[in-house]
């Protein structure tokens, strides 16, 4: 069998869709969250592995997770994952659920409802947010306005990934519910473009997912971490942005990314907004010397 380091797809945090322990971020934290991010992005890429069966990458996913509980010596990124843990004195429960939603991704095709796809949101997203808040200390009265903007980034890159979550995995995130409703069939997702059905259905989800970017707002206000919380209003402003271009356009169409321009102009934005944010709540000055 194959090193998890071989089955790698080559993307590194500079190609998300979103910051990734950025400059923003203190130097002191950035080393967690970056052992964090390449433990599960090699968990991610064994999950959408092209040629590995459905046993052997749940075999893969289950030696990442021996080694991060040091019950084998394991892979170098649960190795270093377990370190930095071990060294923060952080719990392994973020990763292992994590590891949960790219088991589910082998097993799990298709989601009946709502409901479901925030469940797979609950494994897949929020513990990403709950652990950059645990690596700074956060508490965990916050994690209800986290959970809400990572499901939201999460349905966002759903709905802009159906097409080629489709055709190149057998993967239906598109509540199933949601397209009997619109009228919508699940082999549209393969077409070159939306049907009026498809469309419609595709834009009530973001609709829906603009509530729960509804749900996090004020996030950002509440993180004490002053270069932590100018981070997080970057990804709100970037997802609110992702989010208007998916309300009115066909993702299977058109681009509903945002160009190099867009997401500088949302980098930008999100830090002037986080800023003016927090001086208003007089924070600036309470945070400046210690997160500097």
């Amino acid at each position: 069998m194959n090193g998890a380091a071989e089955l790698r797809s080559g993307k590194s945090h500079r190609d998300e869709n979103f910051p990734v322990a950025s400059l923003l971020i203190s130097a002191k934290h950035r080393g967690p969250i970056l052992a964090f991010y390449e433990f599960v992005r090699t968990a991610d890429d064994i999950a959408d592995h092209p040629t590995l069966d459905a046993s052997e990458k749940l075999a893969h996913l289950d030696a990442l997770e021996a080694g991060l509980l040091g019950h084998i010596e394991g892979e170098a990124v649960a190795r270093r994952l377990r370190a930095s843990l071990e060294d923060r004195q952080l719990s392994t429960r973020h990763a292992q659920d994590l590891l949960t939603a790219f088991r589910m991704d082998v097993t799990k095709l298709r989601y009946r409802n709502w409901d479901e796809l925030i469940e797979y949101c609950s494994y897949s997203a929020m513990p990403v947010g709950r652990f950059v808040l645990d690596v700074h200390g956060e508490p965990r009265s916050i994690w209800p306005a986290n959970d809400a903007l990572c499901a939201a980034l999460q349905i966002n890159n759903h709905i802009q990934d159906c097409h080629a979550d489709y055709t190149d995995l057998d993967r239906v995130y598109v509540p199933l519910d949601a397209m009997v409703t619109a009228g919508a069939r699940v082999e549209e997702l393969g077409a070159p473009r939306s049907s009026p059905a498809l469309l419609q259905c595709l834009h009530a989800l973001a609709h829906r997912t603009d509530a729960l970017l509804q749900e996090s707002r004020g996030f950002a206000a509440m993180i004490g971490d002053f270069r932590l919380s100018l981070e997080v209003a970057v990804i709100a402003t970037l997802a609110r942005r992702v989010l208007r271009l998916i309300k009115t356009r066909d993702p299977l169409s058109e681009n509903v990314h945002l160009t190099r321009i867009g997401v500088m102009g949302g980098t930008l934005g999100g830090v002037a907004t986080g800023s003016l944010a927090r001086l208003a709540r007089g924070g600036f000055a309470s945070h400046r010397s210690k997160d500097a």
